[in-house]
C-alpha cells in the first residue's frame, strides 16, 4: 500500500465494499452456507452415532459457520435493494426508485425469494444461538449434536431449494430503467415488520420440532428434556402471537374493509400452527412438573412445525389465492412438498414406531391440573382440525374434482365458537386446580365469585349486544379475568401467611396470568366489534350526515402528493350533536385518503382511525361521482363511515399473551444456575 495517497484509498474503499456486497458473492454465501448446512447434517449425526465427542463438538462450529454465510448473502441482497441495482431479478420486480426506503428494506421479504432467504437466516441463527447457550442449559453433548444435525438437515433442504428454484441473486441483461414496485398494500409499517415476526414463530418451531425427533432417536424424553425444550417454544409462539396480532392489526387498517379477521386461508396457515404451538406450551409444562404428558409433546411438536412448513408450501405453490400469498409456481410447490414429505412424514414414522416403546406415565385425576391440561389440549387440538379442514377442503376439491367451493365466516363461525366456549369455561377452572390432587370443594370455593361475576355480566352483555353468542363469550371472558386475579391473589396470601419474606409471585404465575388474561381481553374485544355499526354515505363538500350519536360533516377534499403516489385527502369534522343541528364544536378531524400509484396503475384507500379504549372511529374514502339534483349537476363523494366498540381490546389482548412469553422466559433466565447448584 506503500505510495498510495489516502485520499485515493478513501475513493477505493466504496468500490471495494460494492465488490464486496455483490450478488455474486452473495451467490456464494449462499451456496457455502448450504454446504455447511449438509456437513452440520452429517457430522454431529456421525459423532452422536459413534459417541465421538470431537465430531459431535462440530455442531456448533458448523452451525455459526453456516449463519455468518447467511448474514453476508442477507447484506448483499440488502445492499443491491438499497442501492436499487435493478440488474438483481428480485429487486426488479418488486422494488422501484421511488419507494421509500423503509419498504426497500421490507421488499427483501415481501417477495418469494428474500422470504425464503429470510427464513433461512433465522433457522440458522436459531441453530447459532442453541450452539451457544448449550453448556449454560446443561444440554448433554450428543443431544446437542442431534438437535443440531436435525436443524442442518432442514436448513440444507430449504438452502438447496433456495440456489435450485429460487435464488434471490439472479441477474436482468441489459437491466431496466426504474423496478416493478411493490403492491401497494404491503407498503405500510404493520406489514413491514409482520413476516419477520412470523417468520420467528414458524421457523422457531424447528427448535421442538428438533428436539422431538432427538427425544425419539435417544429413546429418551424426561423432564429436563421438557426444560431444555420449552424456551424455544415459549420464544416461538410468542413471535407467532405478535405476528398473528400485527397481521390482524394490519388487516384492520389498511384493507379499508373494517375488520380483524376474514378466514383468509394464508391468515388460516399462520392460526394453524399457534393453536398447535399453544397446546405444545400447556403438554410441556406437564413433562417439565410431573413427567406427564410426553407423547403429546413429541406429537405437538412435530405437527407445529408441520404445519408451518404445510403453511409455507401452500402460500407459495399457488394452490391458495390470497392478497398475501407469494407468486404460484408448480416446480416449485413440488420441491416444497418432496421437503414437506421427507421432514414430517419421516417424523411421524419415528414417532409412530418409538413412542410405545417408551415407559408408561403415571396416571392422574381429571380434576388436576394434569387433567386440565388433557382437556385443553384435546380441545386446541379440535380447533386445530376445523381450521386446517375448512382451510383445505375447497382447493382440494378444486383439484380432485374441479369444483369451485367457497368456507368462508359461517362455517368458522358456527364451527369454531362452541369449542372455543368450552375452552374459555376450562381456562377459568384451571385457575383453581393444583397439581396430583385437588379437592374438589376447595375448587367450588375458589369458583364461586368468578362465576357470580360472570352471571352478572351475561344479562347486561346481551342487553348492549342483543345476541346470545357474543354475550356468553363476554360473560365467559369476565368468568376467565376473574378466576385468574382471584388466583394470583390466593397464592399472594399463601406466601403472606407462610411468613416468606421474598412474597412477589414466581414468574411462571404472571406469564399465566397475563396469558390468560390476554385471551379475556382478546375475546371481550371480538364481542364489542359484534356490536359495530357501518353505514355508506354520498357527500358534497360541506354535506354532514348523522351516524352513531355523532354528526360527521365532509369539510374539504384536497390533493395530496405523496412519495411515490397521488392521493386525495378528505377532511372530515365530527361533532357531537346529530344533524340537523349541528351546532356542537367538532372534537374531531379525520383525513382519509383515496391514493393512487401510477407505477402499479392501482388505487387504495387510506383508513382514518381515532382510536379510544371504548371504541374506534373510522372512516374511508371512496370514489366521487356527479350527483343530479333539482339544481343540476354536483359532485359528491362515497364514504364509509365505522363505529367499532372495544376493537383495540382484540389487540391489546395479543400483546398481553405474548408479554406472558416475555415473562416466562425472563423467569426461566436464572434457572440453569439452580438446576447446577441442585446437582452439584
Amino acid at each position: 500500500m506503500e505510495g498510495i495517497a489516502p485520499q485515493h484509498l478513501r475513493a477505493l474503499q466504496p468500490a471495494a465494499w460494492q465488490w464486496f456486497l455483490s450478488p455474486e458473492n452473495g451467490h456464494f454465501a449462499l451456496a457455502l452456507a448450504c454446504a455447511f448446512a449438509c456437513a452440520q447434517c452429517l457430522l454431529p449425526a456421525l459423532g452422536a452415532r459413534l459417541r465421538e465427542p470431537r465430531l459431535a463438538r462440530l455442531g456448533g462450529g458448523l452451525a455459526w459457520s453456516q449463519a455468518l454465510c447467511l448474514v453476508m448473502a442477507f447484506l448483499c441482497l440488502g445492499t443491491a435493494a438499497v442501492q436499487d441495482d435493478f440488474s438483481v431479478r428480485s429487486v426488479a420486480e418488486n422494488s422501484a426508485r421511488a419507494k421509500p426506503l423503509l419498504y426497500k428494506v421490507a421488499g427483501l421479504w415481501g417477495n418469494h425469494e428474500g422470504s425464503l432467504l429470510l427464513w433461512l437466516l433465522v433457522l440458522a441463527l436459531c441453530a447459532a444461538l442453541l450452539a451457544t447457550t448449550a453448556r449454560r442449559a446443561q444440554l448433554p453433548l450428543f443431544l446437542q449434536a442431534r438437535v443440531l444435525a436435525i436443524l442442518g438437515g432442514i436448513s440444507a433442504a430449504f438452502g438447496l431449494f433456495c440456489l435450485l428454484t429460487s435464488s434471490p441473486f439472479g441477474r436482468l441483461l441489459p437491466p431496466p430503467a426504474d423496478g416493478a414496485g411493490m403492491n401497494p398494500m404491503l407498503q405500510d409499517p404493520g406489514l413491514a415488520f409482520h413476516p419477520p415476526l412470523l417468520y420467528l414463530g414458524y421457523v422457531g418451531l424447528a427448535v421442538p420440532f428438533a428436539f422431538a425427533v432427538a427425544g425419539l432417536m435417544e429413546k429418551r424424553v424426561t423432564p429436563r428434556w421438557g426444560g431444555w425444550m420449552k424456551p424455544w417454544v415459549l420464544a416461538s409462539w410468542g413471535f407467532l402471537t405478535c405476528g398473528i396480532t400485527l397481521g390482524s392489526w394490519w388487516s384492520y387498517y389498511v384493507l379499508g374493509w373494517g375488520g380483524y379477521w376474514f378466514w383468509d386461508p394464508v391468515e388460516n396457515a399462520s392460526l394453524i400452527p399457534w393453536l398447535s404451538s399453544t397446546a405444545l406450551v400447556h403438554s410441556t409444562i406437564a413433562v417439565e412438573k410431573r413427567d406427564v404428558l410426553k407423547s403429546w409433546s413429541l406429537l405437538l411438536a412435530i405437527a407445529s412445525f408441520s404445519f408451518s412448513l404445510a403453511g409455507t408450501f401452500l402460500v407459495r405453490s399457488g394452490i391458495l389465492n390470497s392478497v398475501h400469498a407469494f407468486a404460484s409456481d408448480p416446480a416449485r410447490g413440488v420441491f416444497l412438498l418432496l421437503i414437506l414429505g421427507v421432514i414430517s412424514g419421516g417424523a411421524l414414522a419415528l414417532f409412530a414406531w418409538r413412542a410405545p416403546q417408551f415407559p408408561a406415565e403415571p396416571g392422574f385425576p381429571l380434576l388436576t391440573r394434569e387433567g386440565a391440561l388433557v382437556l385443553n389440549n384435546i380441545l386446541l387440538c379440535t380447533l386445530c382440525a376445523i381450521v386446517l379442514v375448512g382451510t383445505l377442503y375447497p382447493p382440494f376439491v378444486q383439484l380432485l374434482f374441479s369444483r369451485t367451493l367457497s368456507v368462508g365466516k359461517p362455517f368458522f363461525d358456527s364451527t369454531t365458537i362452541p369449542v372455543f366456549l368450552l375452552l374459555l369455561l376450562l381456562l377459568g377452572i384451571v385457575c383453581a386446580l393444583g397439581w396430583r390432587y385437588t379437592k374438589p370443594a376447595s375448587v367450588l370455593r375458589a369458583l364461586r365469585l368468578p362465576a357470580l361475576l360472570g352471571c352478572l355480566a351475561f344479562p347486561l352483555a346481551l342487553i348492549w349486544l342483543a345476541a346470545f353468542p357474543p354475550a356468553l363469550c363476554a360473560a365467559l371472558a369476565v368468568w376467565v379475568l376473574g378466576a385468574t386475579a382471584l388466583a394470583l391473589l390466593r397464592r399472594w396470601q399463601v406466601n403472606r401467611r407462610a411468613g416468606r419474606a421474598h412474597r412477589s409471585l414466581p414468574a411462571s404465575q404472571w406469564a399465566m396470568a397475563l396469558a390468560h388474561m390476554g385471551v379475556a381481553v382478546s375475546v371481550l374485544g371480538m364481542c364489542g366489534m359484534s356490536a359495530a355499526r357501518h353505514d355508506i354515505v354520498e357527500l358534497p363538500v360541506g354535506g354532514s350526515v348523522s351516524f352513531a350519536g355523532r354528526c360527521w360533516k365532509l369539510a374539504a377534499v384536497s390533493p395530496v402528493q405523496g412519495p411515490n403516489y397521488r392521493a386525495e385527502r378528505a377532511m372530515l369534522q365530527v361533532s357531537r350533536p346529530t344533524c340537523p343541528t349541528n351546532a356542537g364544536k367538532p372534537f374531531l378531524r379525520l383525513t382519509p385518503e383515496r391514493r393512487f400509484f401510477p407505477l402499479q396503475d392501482q388505487t387504495l384507500a387510506q383508513v382514518a382511525l381515532h382510536i379510544t379504549p371504548l371504541g374506534d372511529l373510522y372512516a374511508v374514502l371512496g370514489p366521487s361521482r356527479l350527483l343530479a339534483t333539482r339544481h343540476g349537476k354536483q359532485l359528491v363523494w362515497v364514504l364509509r363511515l365505522h363505529d367499532n366498540p372495544l376493537a383495540v381490546w382484540i389487540w391489546a389482548g395479543g400483546l398481553f399473551m405474548a408479554l406472558g412469553a416475555v415473562v416466562a422466559l425472563l423467569g426461566r433466565s436464572r434457572r440453569p444456575a439452580v438446576a447446577a447448584r441442585g446437582e452439584g
